[in-house]
């Protein structure tokens, strides 16, 4: 028979969700890029294509991001992205990004 219960798979089977973008956080991409491009265009291409792609890795794992209890009962979590900090929501099914703030940013 064996130490593993019958679920063990279904268990351990990692948690892989789609990728949603609110329009406050397509905002704050298009806020962030119109602040530094008339400084440093590439500067501002290279932090949005940055902030994409960091959100584009949550899906494959989740959970990884520290959750804000302060959201609860809603699973809102954050990461960091150089200096930038992403608040998104998981949920059964999707990982929502909701917010993009520099850490500076007095909000």
């Amino acid at each position: 028979m064996g130490g593993k219960p019958r679920n063990a798979e279904a268990q351990a089977a990692p948690l892989t969700v789609a990728l949603r973008w609110t329009i406050s956080a397509r905002a704050d991409l298009v806020r962030l890029h119109e602040f530094l491009e008339p400084v440093n265009a590439k500067a501002a291409a290279l932090a949005v294509r940055q902030l994409v792609a960091g959100a584009r890795r949550i899906p494959g794992r989740p959970r990884l991001g520290q959750l804000l209890r302060g959201f609860a009962p809603r699973e809102v979590r954050r990461i960091l992205i150089g200096d930038y900090e992403m608040r998104y929501e998981l949920t059964a099914r999707d990982v929502f990004v909701l917010r993009i703030f520099h850490t500076r940013e007095d909000r």
